[in-house]
């Protein structure tokens, strides 16, 4: 792959991250992982348009490029209100994209966060990920040396596995 460039995002890249999420709900049918994020491209759902644009926005957003091609998107700061509060300063990972066509974005983002909690004097990132499926995300966020700390109950029968890194 060629180099990843991650450069300070912001609404003005609104419709660019609404890609990678409609790929990444693409990725997630063709796997049968859609309780995930639904099967419907979020870019034509006004409120999943309205919270996309509001985590832009709100959070430290940061767009991947690869080649000037957007391959990925890392929204930092604002966990969900699910999320159970932390007693040290973390830095918290809300949205993590990585473009399916790029091997090694997600890997890229996650170091970039944990650069960013060190050079903030921050000793701890946390993020979640669904806790259905097979189980891949969970081993996925296990290999980037995550542990797991806590599954979350959101709604009905849906759960995300909470996760942990000192850097």
């Amino acid at each position: 792959m060629t180099e990843v460039q991650i450069e300070p995002s912001g609404e003005d890249d609104l419709d660019v991250v609404l890609a990678l999420f409609d790929e990444a709900v693409a990725w997630l049918v063709e796997r049968g992982s859609a309780a995930q994020w639904g099967s419907e491209p979020w870019s034509q759902d006004p409120a999943k348009v309205q919270r996309v644009r509001a985590m832009l926005s709100g959070g430290r957003a940061f767009l991947a490029t690869s080649d000037g091609a957007p391959v990925g998107a890392l929204v930092l700061d604002h966990p969900l209100p699910y999320v159970p509060p932390t007693t040290e300063p973390e830095v918290y990972v809300t949205v993590l994209l990585a473009s399916r066509r790029h091997r090694g974005v997600g890997s890229r983002l996650l170091d970039f966060a944990k650069q960013d909690a060190r050079e903030r004097g921050v000793g701890l990132l946390r993020v979640d990920c669904w806790a259905g499926g097979d189980g891949s995300l969970i081993r996925y966020y296990e290999s980037q040396g995550f542990v797991p700390v806590e599954r979350v109950h959101v709604r009905d029968d849906v759960y995300v596995q909470l996760f942990e890194q000192q850097v």
